[in-house]
Parts: structure tokens; C-alpha cells; sequence
């Protein structure tokens, strides 16, 4: 699995960017914000992840952990596949998506294009209470300052439910291991990961290849 890109970028086309890494060109598909903000010959850092179908291999790139976090849960709504999450992850910020979750509020998802009401409704009722908006994760971290941030948490089960892992048994894995790690908001998700399942045992992952967009 390809995990990050640390390269330059040799070509940029609409929200696809060509990163070279040690002469390797991959092509990656980035949100339409993250494109806008690169130029040709930048060094730069992408997280990634990886679809794999049946008849193609295609490589989204992310800012950060939360983004590619996001981009998971997103995936994990029925009816959203790839080209639908980052349609959302192009057209709303990681703070408006919480929030809009947050508010019940689907009106933001039915405004991004390819995202219909059943969908926007979907997405909201699906991931309700695996996001928290900004200002609710502000006072829950004032209250509990040990604890790591619910980013960090949800993008450590969806990379967990990514793989093929239940919800639940996702879940417990990723509290397990942010509590057993006192700088789990500052450590890199793939080393959380690796944790994760270790903890999980020896398993057999559903979520290896994609069949179809869904979008």
C-alpha cells in the first residue's frame, strides 16, 4: 500500500498532479483546492491512498491525515465512492463537514456536484457521531487534555473499516490504542495503524479491491 509521496511535481492537469519520487512519476488525483495551490517544480508532501479494481489502480492524494481520514469515512457511506468523496473534500472543508454532521445539516452535501439528497441525508445520518465540529472538539479537549483528538481517532477506524476491519471491532481497536499512546495526536496515522492491528490479530482484510465508483 502507498501510504504518502514525498517527490516534485513535474505536471499538473486539472486536479490531477504527476509527483515525481526518485524518477518514478505517479499520477495522483488531488481535491481541486489542493491542485490550485501547487506549481510545477514544488516540493511536496501528499497522503495518500490507494483503490485498487479489478481493471485499474488509482492513487488520491491528501494535505494531511485528517483529509485522508475524511476521505475514508466518506468512502464508507453507502453510495459514495471515490470520485463523490473528493467531490465533497473539493468543495468543503474538514471544519464545514464536521460541523454540517455535527447540525444534522445535509444542505452543504446536496450543494456539491454528484451528490444527490438521498446521499447528502446518507452521508449526514451515517457518520453522525464519528465527527465533532470544531468549536464541540475545542471544549472536549479542554475537558479531557489527555486525550487525543477525535480526528485522530476516526481517522484511525477508517483506515481500520478501509482494510476490511467491522466498525465496532474497528472501534475498540483504535480507543485501545489512542489511550495506550500518550502523543497519539501527534503520531503518524500508519504508525498507529500498525499498532491497530497487532492488537487485532492475524485477519483477512474486505476492503483490498474496489469494484466500481459507486458515485
Amino acid at each position: 500500500m502507498i501510504a504518502s509521496l514525498r517527490g516534485t511535481v513535474v505536471a499538473l492537469g486539472g486536479s490531477r498532479a504527476v509527483i515525481d519520487v526518485g524518477g518514478v512519476g505517479y499520477a495522483v488525483t488531488l481535491t481541486e483546492r489542493h491542485a490550485r495551490e501547487l506549481h510545477i517544480a514544488d516540493s511536496v508532501l501528499v497522503h495518500t491512498a490507494l483503490i485498487v479494481r479489478e481493471d485499474d489502480m488509482s492513487l488520491f492524494g491528501f494535505v494531511d491525515e485528517i483529509e485522508l481520514g475524511l476521505f475514508e469515512l466518506l468512502r464508507s457511506v453507502s453510495g459514495v465512492g471515490p470520485k463523490s468523496a473528493m467531490g465533497v473534500l473539493s468543495a468543503m472543508t474538514p471544519d464545514s463537514i464536521a460541523r454540517a454532521i455535527t447540525d444534522d445539516d445535509d444542505a452543504p452535501f446536496r450543494a456539491v456536484s454528484g451528490i444527490g439528497p438521498k446521499t447528502a441525508k446518507l452521508i449526514v445520518v451515517s457518520l453522525a457521531g464519528k465527527l465533532m465540529a470544531p468549536a464541540a472538539a475545542k471544549t472536549a479537549a479542554q475537558d479531557a487534555p489527555q486525550s487525543a483528538s477525535p480526528s485522530t481517532e476516526a481517522a484511525l477506524v477508517a483506515a481500520l473499516t478501509g482494510l476490511g476491519w467491522p466498525e465496532r471491532t474497528a472501534l475498540d481497536a483504535a480507543r485501545t490504542v489512542v489511550a495506550d499512546e500518550p502523543q497519539a495526536e501527534s503520531a503518524a496515522l500508519p504508525v498507529l495503524l500498525r499498532r491497530a492491528l497487532s492488537l487485532l490479530g492475524p485477519g483477512h482484510s474486505r476492503g483490498d479491491v474496489v469494484r466500481g465508483d459507486r458515485s
